[in-house]
C-alpha cells in the first residue's frame, strides 16, 4: 500500500492527470490483479448478505415504491428486480435503484468504518445490475466487487466527509464507477471521467441522517449507485466531467471539505497488488446502527443482572466521539428520545437501543422496533435515563489504524437506586471477525435462511444458496438466477402502476 497525499491546486499551479486521486482510482480499476481465493469467499458472503436484508425488507414502503418506479423500466436482456420473476427485466440504473433501497432499508448488512463510515455492500446492487444487462460472467463480477470495495474502503480510510457534515454517499458513487469500469474492462480514461462525473453528483449533506431521520436514509445509497451507473454510461459515450474534482480550485476538497488548506492522505494498493479491502469490513448480526453491535451483545449480558429495571437510576454509557455525537445524547436530536420517532430515527438512537435489548435480551429486526415496542411505558422510563459521554480511550480505538486494536464498543456503568453498580464494557460485536462468534459462511446462510423464512420457499432458498456459492464459475446467463423470487407472500408494487410520473 502506498499513501497518496491529496490537496488544493489553485488553477494557476497546473497538476497534470496522472497525479489527480481520480485517475490512480482509475488507473487501479484497470489494474487487472487476480482475486484472491478469501475475497472471492467473503465477496459471496456478501452477495449472501445483501440478499438476506433486501428479500426481509421487501414490502416495507420505500422498498415497494421504489420497486414500484423501476417496473416503470422495463427492458428486455435488463436487470433483475429483488422479489420480481427471474424473467421478467428492468433498466439496469433502475433495478439498481429498487435493489439498493431493498438492501439499505433495515441497517443490516456490512459496515466499515475509519475516518468516516460506509456500507461497502451498497456497491453490490449496482454493479450485479449492470453484469446482468451487459452479459457479464460471475467472475467479471467478482473483479468489479473487489475494485469497488478497495475504492470505498481506502476512501473512507482516508477523507471523512461526516466532520464537513456530509452524506457518506460520496464515497460510494465514485467506487460504483470504479467497480463498474473493472467489471466492463474500460480504458483508464474513460473510468477517469466516470469517476469524476459520479462524485461531483453525489456529494450531499448529512441531514439524511440528522434529526427526524426520514426514508431517504435507505434511498441515499441507492441513489449514488444509480448515478454510478448514469456516470459511466455518459462517459463510455466519450463525455467528460469536472476536473480536477478532488484538488480543483472550486471542487471537493475546497468547498465540500476541509478547504484550500487541507491536506488528505489516502492509501491505496500498488499497481500489481492484491485488492483484499473487503476483508477489513464486517457485517451486521442485529438490524441497528453499527457502533450499536456491541452495545447490543453487552446489554444481552448485563440485563441478565437485573431483576427489576426499575430500580436502575442511570445507564452511563462511555463510547467514542463518533457513537456519542451520531447516534448518542452528543448528538443534541430530542428524535433520539422520542417514543413516536421514526424507526429511522430509532435505529440512530443508541439510547433506545440499549433499553430494548436490556429489557428484552434479544432483538429483532421488525419486532424491536415496532411503535407499541417504543411505547412501552417501562420502556421510556428506562430509555430516559441513558446518557453517553465521549471517552478519549474509546475514540482513540475508533481510530486506531491496527485492526487488532480497531474496536467499536464502550463501557457502560448501570447505577441502581439503592447504590449497586454494574460496570462493563465490549470492545467488539460477537459477529466481527475478532469477535467472539466472528460470522463464516454458515452464519451468512443461516441469516439468510432466518430472514427469508415465510417470505419465500424453501426451494427458492436452497435454489439461490446453491447457485451464489459457485460464483466463481457463474455465466452471464446464470447471474440471472442471483435475483430472488418472493412467492410465499404478497409482493407488493407487483405491476405498474401511475400513481406517481413515470
Amino acid at each position: 500500500m502506498k499513501n497518496h497525499l491529496v490537496r488544493v491546486y489553485p488553477s494557476k499551479e497546473p497538476l497534470k492527470k496522472e497525479d489527480q486521486l481520480a485517475y490512480k482510482l482509475a488507473m487501479l480499476a484497470n489494474d487487472p490483479v487476480d482475486i484472491d481465493s478469501d475475497v472471492t469467499d467473503m465477496i459471496i458472503n456478501r452477495i449472501i448478505d445483501n440478499a438476506s436484508v433486501a428479500i426481509a425488507a421487501t414490502n416495507r414502503r420505500p422498498v415497494a415504491n421504489a420497486r414500484s418506479q423501476a417496473l416503470c423500466h422495463p427492458r428486455e436482456g435488463g436487470a433483475n428486480v429483488f422479489g420480481m420473476p427471474l424473467n421478467e427485466t428492468f433498466s439496469p440504473e433502475w433495478a439498481a435503484w429498487a435493489n439498493g433501497t431493498a438492501v439499505r432499508e433495515l441497517d443490516f448488512h456490512d459496515t466499515f468504518l475509519a475516518a468516516d463510515y460506509s456500507h461497502p455492500g451498497d456497491n453490490i446492487p449496482a454493479l450485479l445490475a449492470v453484469a446482468q444487462t451487459k452479459g457479464k460472467s460471475g467472475a467479471d463480477l467478482i473483479k468489479g466487487l473487489a475494485t469497488a470495495y478497495e475504492i470505498q474502503v481506502n476512501l473512507v480510510k482516508g477523507i471523512c466527509l461526516h466532520e464537513h457534515k456530509k452524506d457518506h454517499i460520496a464515497h460510494l458513487g465514485i467506487s460504483v464507477a470504479g467497480g463498474l469500469g473493472t467489471m466492463l474492462g474500460l480504458p483508464t480514461d474513460v473510468i477517469f471521467q466516470a469517476m469524476q462525473q459520479a462524485l461531483h453528483v453525489t456529494f450531499a449533506t448529512r441531514q439524511s441522517r440528522k434529526g427526524e431521520i426520514s426514508s431517504w436514509k435507505a434511498y441515499a445509497p441507492a441513489f449514488a449507485g444509480k448515478m454510478g451507473i448514469e456516470s459511466v454510461d455518459r462517459a463510455m459515450r466519450g463525455e467528460g466531467a469536472p476536473s480536477p474534482i478532488y484538488e480543483g480550485e472550486d471542487s471537493v476538497i475546497s468547498y465540500m471539505l476541509g478547504g484550500k488548506d487541507a491536506k488528505y492522505e489516502v492509501p491505496l494498493p500498488e499497481i500489481g497488488e492484491a485488492k483484499r479491502a473487503i476483508l477489513d469490513t464486517y457485517t451486521k448480526e442485529h438490524s441497528a446502527e453499527y457502533q450499536s453491535q456491541a452495545l447490543i451483545d453487552l446489554a444481552f449480558d448485563m440485563g441478565k443482572k437485573i431483576e427489576n429495571f426499575d430500580d436502575v437510576k442511570s445507564i452511563v454509557i462511555h463510547t467514542s466521539h463518533h457513537t456519542h455525537y451520531v447516534i448518542g445524547t452528543g448528538a443534541n436530536d430530542p428524535q433520539k428520545m422520542d417514543p413516536n420517532a421514526s424507526r429511522e430515527t430509532l435505529d440512530h438512537s443508541i439510547m433506545y437501543i440499549f433499553a430494548v435489548a436490556l429489557q428484552d435480551g434479544s432483538w429483532h429486526h421488525v419486532d424491536s422496533y415496532a411503535p407499541e415496542r417504543a411505547k412501552r411505558e417501562d420502556t421510556v422510563k428506562l430509555w430516559h435515563k441513558i446518557s453517553t459521554l465521549e471517552d478519549p480511550k474509546w475514540t482513540q480505538r475508533y481510530h486506531d489504524q491496527d485492526p487488532k486494536r480497531k474496536a467499536f464498543g464502550a463501557r457502560v456503568v448501570i447505577t441502581m437506586k439503592d447504590g449497586t453498580v454494574i460496570d462493563a464494557e465490549k470492545a467488539l460485536a460477537n459477529a466481527h471477525p475478532d469477535g467472539a462468534r466472528p460470522f463464516t459462511r454458515p452464519e451468512y446462510i443461516n441469516k439468510f435462511r432466518t430472514l427469508t423464512s415465510g417470505i419465500i420457499s424453501k426451494e427458492e432458498c436452497e435454489r439461490f444458496l446453491n447457485l451464489v456459492q459457485n460464483l466463481p464459475k457463474l455465466s452471464s446467463d446464470e447471474l440471472y438466477g442471483l435475483n430472488v423470487t418472493v412467492d410465499a407472500i404478497e409482493l407488493l408494487c407487483n405491476k405498474r402502476d401511475d400513481r406517481g410520473i413515470f
